[in-house]
């Protein structure tokens, strides 16, 4: 390994689990970190990614001295795996780099564990796991909640589902760079409960935008307000995490307003399945176009925040 730390990888304390052969699929700002985690808790890691000069610079970071190797395909970079872990973006990237002759379950080794951790919809996780089980393999869907700072810190929360049996193989793995790895039912119910967050981040940011907005209309200090508040019942991650940085404006870095727009997408459609009713989250999916359509598109979701000023 380098012995430069990376910006985007903070190595922390790993429990001692058995050392397993993995790879990683897509090494965007998520998947870059945890591969890297994998490879400083002892697993051999084979990472892909579709720009091939992402992944070779992965491995000129992390070395080859534990049998760490990148592949110029999924199938190729699953062949031999124990566990295949996969971060991309959306259900069709999803499907090329599992799916046909080039994806990841063509190469996988019987009894071998697909682990995804892209936010997608259930629908194609319980897709996927269907074609894993018609080629005698397995597989999790496991997306995360917290951001590329939890990613860099190996503090991950991880929601799952799919079998018990195969959770309990992958489990010890994945807290390389978890803090909460936790099966929540079959195959989709990770997807599910990650669009429940979603529901809830979608609604903490409106009321933190709109009472930033209100306290600053009235001429408060708002960072002292939000040290007062933030020790009472109003406290969230959001407030701790995101309000001073929406006091003084900033929103370069962080959850990007896109990828909010592709996850609450996600949310509306499965509530158009199961007669879910939310109003609220609809209309703060329309605040968010607005703040794409104001240039906005790369901003943190906090970015809420400028409709109102």
């Amino acid at each position: 390994m380098s012995s430069t730390p990376s910006p985007s990888f903070h190595p922390k304390s790993y429990a001692a689990v058995p050392a397993r052969h993995v790879a990683f699929l897509g090494l965007g700002v998520m998947g870059y970190p945890m591969a890297a985690h994998l490879a400083a808790a002892g697993h051999r890691v084979t990472v892909y990614n579709r720009s091939a000069a992402k992944a070779a610079a992965w491995l000129q970071e992390f070395g080859t001295a534990g049998g760490h190797a990148s592949a110029p395909t999924p199938r190729e970079a699953a062949a031999g795996a124990d566990i295949v872990f996969c971060c991309v973006g959306n259900d069709d990237d999803l499907r090329s780099v599992v799916l046909g002759d080039a994806g990841a379950l063509a190469g996988m080794k019987p009894g071998a564990v697909f682990v995804d951790h892209t936010t997608a919809s259930a629908e194609v996780a319980r897709e996927l796991a269907a074609a894993a089980s018609a080629k005698g393999l397995h597989f999790i869907d496991a997306p995360v909640s917290g951001g590329q700072a939890g990613a860099q810190n190996g503090l991950l929360t991880v929601m799952c589902g799919g079998d018990a049996a195969v959770f309990a193989q992958v489990e010890p793995t994945i807290g390389a760079f978890a803090r909460a790895v936790t099966l929540l039912g079959d195959s989709g119910a990770g997807q599910l409960a990650k669009m429940v967050n979603q529901i809830c981040i979608a609604g903490l940011v409106q009321g933190l935008s709109e009472a930033i907005a209100f306290g600053q209309r009235a001429g408060l200090d708002m960072e002292k307000v939000l040290d007062v508040i933030g020790k009472g019942a109003a406290q969230s991650w959001q407030m701790d995490n995101r309000g001073k940085t929406m006091v003084a404006g900033r929103f370069d870095f962080g959850f990007a307003v896109d990828w909010m727009r592709k996850d609450l997408g996600l949310v509306l459609d499965e509530a158009k399945r199961n007669g879910a009713r939310l109003p609220v989250t609809a209309l703060v999916d329309q605040f968010y176009a607005d703040v794409q359509q104001a240039g906005g598109a790369r901003w943190d979701t906090s970015s809420l925040i400028t409709r109102l000023k």
